[in-house]
């Protein structure tokens, strides 16, 4: 009877011992206990509690259970979610001071962000463990995944030292072909010149005409397949066949190349909008956002044509600008003028290239007593110059945004 009491007595020692070395043991997240992590967890929910007096592990998970049962219906209730797996067991880790209890509360979840918040404050309602007080307060919530991007990205990055070093074969040429090929594989040859074109250039009604193969690839790339290159400025029999017959959106770009291509469309195709890329950007080079912008911008020919044409007859009936020509006349001068044809500065025409390339101002309108070169009217297309006014006029090309007068025209 007294070896009973004796084996009694040291199992009580024997458990009073590891109860002792439990509560004085350190809470450290790194070592806390080995967590039932599925491969489909996405986030780990970590709270801390602190609770009026001692308790242990399975009274606060009891009091989880209780306290949540029926708070968030069937669909969120903590053990459907664990039965379903969408909820890895709770894990608890606990000390006890001074006679009260603290500890780390861990929940997985394989829940999406948003449900799993609603659990991780659901944990928060918690206010009772057993007859004690307690307070649950969430310290973060872990997205698992993230820590496997960087591994991924660390793994990755070992990876690819490993392959510079072994001399494989540049692998940003392979993604770049890749990429080629995803762009050109919708890419067609239309019609007896074989033009780059969209799949769709036979069956729309609507047909957008740019200058070459890499805007087609550009268009491409962003969904937009009833494209057509004219390739070059002379415009094919088949783009002058297809714009009668179809409705013809003229594409160009916001340079002096962009204005020559719209110039020998307007004389043999039948446009009915212009759209252009922002000024001194290329189609080929635009974002999705920056096409998708320009074409929604289109203008019809129509109000393009007129807004130029009005320019021109206002210009030709400016008793200002006629005031300004009998001033300048035979002075080799010429007048800068902003919007409201006011004069800004006085140049001689000697001067005027170079003037017009270096200055910041803002220039509407140019009166010259000398002849409207190439070279003058190519900078002041540049500058977005709506008008020169000149003795003569001595030029191959005429940029689409600039009036162009003499003298005789206005006086």
């Amino acid at each position: 009877m007294c070896s009973v009491k004796i084996i009694l007595f040291f199992n009580v020692v024997l458990k009073f011992v590891e109860f002792l070395i439990f509560i004085i043991k350190p809470i450290r997240k790194g070592d806390l206990m080995k967590l039932d992590v599925s491969g489909t967890t996405k986030y780990i929910i970590y709270a801390k509690i602190e609770v009026d007096g001692v308790v242990e592990k399975p009274d606060v998970i009891g009091a989880i259970f209780g306290q949540t049962e029926g708070l968030l219906g069937d669909d969120l209730d903590f053990r459907e979610l664990q039965k379903s797996g969408r909820l890895g067991r709770i894990e608890v880790e606990l000390k006890v001071k001074g006679g009260k209890t603290e500890g780390l509360i861990i929940v997985p979840s394989s829940l999406d962000r948003v449900e799993t918040a609603i659990i991780a404050a659901a944990l928060e309602t918690v206010d009772r463990v057993g007859p004690c007080e307690a307070k649950v307060q969430v310290e973060k919530i872990e997205d698992i995944r993230e820590n496997k991007r960087k591994k991924i990205i660390n793994r990755a990055i070992e990876i690819l030292k490993t392959m510079i070093e072994e001399n494989i074969p540049d692998s940003l040429e392979i993604v770049e072909n890749v990429k080629e090929r995803l762009r050109t594989e919708e890419l067609i040859e239309y019609g007896p010149e074989k033009l780059p074109a969209g799949p769709d250039i036979k069956k729309s009604d609507t047909i957008i005409l740019v200058e070459g193969r890499a805007d087609v690839i550009n268009l491409l790339r962003c969904g937009i397949r009833n494209v057509i290159a004219v390739e070059g400025t002379s415009i094919p029999k088949t783009i002058v066949e297809l714009s009668k017959k179809k409705t013809t959106i003229a594409f160009v770009d916001g340079d002096r190349g962009g204005e020559l291509i719209l110039r020998e469309l307007l004389q043999v195709a039948d446009i009915d909008y212009v759209a252009r890329a922002p000024e001194g950007k290329e189609v080929e080079n635009l974002t999705k956002k920056e096409i998708l912008k320009a074409l929604k911008n289109k203008v019809p020919i129509k109000e393009y044509m007129s807004s130029l044409e009005f320019k021109k007859e206002s210009l030709k009936t400016s008793n200002i600008l006629k005031k300004y020509i009998s001033e300048i006349i035979n002075t080799l001068e010429s007048y800068i003028l902003d919007k409201n044809l006011n004069i800004i500065e006085k140049i001689p025409v000697a001067n005027l290239a170079e003037y017009l390339r270096n200055t910041n101002k803002e220039i509407y309108g140019i009166i010259m007593d000398g002849i409207i070169t190439q070279r003058i009217v190519d900078i002041a297309s540049e500058k977005k110059i709506s008008f020169i006014v000149g003795n003569q006029i001595n030029i191959v090309r005429k940029p689409l945004n600039i009036v162009l007068l003499t003298m005789k025209d206005v006086s």
